[in-house]
């Protein structure tokens, strides 16, 4: 009898040590590739979850930068760039004067194009900084991380986690190009799906939706300008030829920062999950200014009847 009674004693106490360490063994470790800029703001509070859940995540970023800094629920990783901080505050109002210019449509594509170039060549040197750090790199592979989580819209993550073998999970806003669609072999009809920068609406008419279809093969040579580099590093890291499509093609899932609130209904596949409301999050009230506005616009006082 005493002998079953410390035999059930064992096994209690293997059942509470089971119970304790649980929420530890299901931990993983998350590789963070971000991209600078809002989409990080975003992605932090994804972060913060994860370390919240138990979770350990690493964020790999440049030493130049505007928003990634050191927090406490991450631990961060840096690296050198051949890029000044001064040179990439130019580069980011040129993009935010670029958004809120009321001009024709070829004048915005060219400047889109010149202003993605330069972007182009800010993106390169960070991705050159991260694949080329040899002993980065070798921290990274002997720290077995069980996924990465990136975006891919700055592709340098996405060709880390095919370097590394390790499952991706893309978290984007959107692709200029299509490259999502090719990512994931989703259904892209041009004549139900309005395009990116044509202003179009969801109901075309005959001459937007040739509009549209025009609009395609400039995007497509946006995109080979932009990304290009990416596949010959990825080349070059991998000891094989391989395009961008290939690498895009081994992410696992894929997060949109959209919303049909936002965007157009449009075709998807079972990996795309959107997630419009994270930017939500921190949601602030507003101000009784503000307020007032906008219940005099929707219900008029007394003074306007």
């Amino acid at each position: 009898m005493a002998l079953g009674l410390q035999l059930r004693r064992q096994v209690l106490a293997g059942l509470l040590l089971c119970l304790c360490v649980g929420r530890w063994a299901e931990a993983g470790k998350v590789l963070v590739v971000p991209m600078d800029g809002s989409p990080w703001l975003s992605m932090r509070e994804v972060v913060r979850e994860l370390h919240a859940r138990g979770h350990q995540a690493v964020v790999v970023a440049p030493e130049v930068n505007m928003h990634i800094k050191a927090e406490e629920f991450f631990t961060m990783k840096t690296y050198g760039i051949r890029y000044t901080q001064d040179k990439l505050d130019s580069l980011m109002k040129t993009q935010v004067h670029l958004v809120f210019e009321k001009v024709h449509w070829v004048t915005l594509f060219l400047k889109t194009m010149a202003s993605l170039k330069n972007a182009s060549l800010l993106f390169e040197r960070s991705c050159e900084g991260l694949l080329y750090n040899k002993d980065l790199i070798r921290h990274l592979n002997a720290s077995s991380f069980d996924v990465v989580l990136t975006d891919p819209v700055h592709p340098c993550g996405a060709v880390l986690a095919k370097y590394l073998s390790i499952p991706a999970v893309f978290f984007l806003r959107q692709f200029p190009c299509d490259l999502d669609v090719e990512g994931t072999a989703c259904p892209n009809p041009f004549s139900y799906v309005p395009r990116l920068l044509t202003m179009n609406p969801d109901r075309m008419t005959f001459f937007q939706r040739v509009k549209n279809m025009l609009y395609a093969p400039g995007l497509k040579y946006i995109c080979q300008v932009v990304y290009t580099p990416f596949a010959r590093m990825a080349s070059e890291l991998l000891q094989r030829e391989v395009s961008l499509g290939e690498i895009l093609a081994s992410g696992s899932v894929w997060l949109f920062r959209g919303d049909p609130v936002m965007d157009y209904p449009r075709p998807i596949m079972p990996n795309m999950v959107f997630i419009g409301g994270i930017n939500c999050a921190n949601r602030k009230p507003l101000s009784q200014v503000c307020t007032a506005a906008v219940v005099q616009s929707v219900l008029p006082g007394e003074h306007n009847l």
